[in-house]
């Protein structure tokens, strides 16, 4: 109940400080590519329940039914004024919204979309979906700091599947099963100076401080379903 109240009155100030920078990215997002100024994006938050999600625009309105979920290093359906947005997560702060709905929290495991859950979200994964989904978290951060790297190839999705969202995944679990107020305090401090270095040009980070815990995870997870699999022939 405590965290709830910090998160509503936490989502509440913020929208009114970001105000006027959100009315500015508006503007721009209109004149830079024809279309609504937000994306409303179907995810799946606690309790594997589906909300919609606010983001401001930074893809171009069309979109092939095929168009992969993933967007990857360089995409072309991103604007320019868009991946700067994305670049500096100024692209995130319409889910505040959903923070102040209930919807999601300052600090907590990223939704995903439901195509995503459903092919690849095994135990481990849907531990994350029994608390409200957030902003920021380890998995966020990592994803920020890692994730071009990791998302080569012409097939970003398969990328992003065997890649990052298992170590993503499993950096949340961390935060799962350790979160208290003081930590969402660290969380929301290391991604403040992610953006902030990345405004500043930096391109290389060091691993977040849960990756240790988290790989121990991804190796309980193989070696538990190697067993299952050996029992089950």
């Amino acid at each position: 109940m405590v965290r709830r109240l910090v998160d509503a009155l936490l989502a509440g100030l913020a929208l009114v400080v970001t105000a006027p920078l959100l009315a500015l990215a508006a503007v721009g997002i209109r004149r830079a590519s024809p279309g609504p100024v937000l994306y409303r994006a179907e995810r799946v938050g606690r309790g594997g329940r589906p909300f919609i999600m606010y983001k401001l625009r930074t893809m171009h309105s069309r979109r092939r039914s095929d168009a992969s979920r993933i967007t990857g290093a360089h995409d072309p359906r991103v604007f320019p004024l868009g991946a700067w947005l994305r670049a500096v997560k100024l692209d995130e702060l319409p889910q505040l919204i959903n923070v102040l709905k209930g919807e999601m929290a300052i600090v907590g495991p990223r939704p995903e979309d439901p195509a995503i859950v459903a092919r690849h979200y095994d135990a481990l994964g849907r531990e994350t979906l029994t608390v409200r989904p957030g902003l920021a978290s380890p998995g966020s951060i990592y994803s920020s700091t890692h994730g071009d790297a990791l998302l080569t190839g012409t097939d970003p999705e398969a990328a992003y599947a065997e890649r990052l969202l298992p170590v993503k995944l499993a950096l949340d679990v961390v935060y799962v099963r350790h979160a208290s107020l003081a930590y969402d305090a660290r969380i929301v401090g290391r991604t403040l100076w992610v953006i902030v270095a990345t405004l500043a040009g930096r391109r290389r980070f060091a691993d977040p401080p849960e990756l240790a815990e988290a790989r121990r995870l991804l190796s309980e997870t193989a070696a538990w379903s190697q067993q299952r699999h050996v029992s089950l022939l």
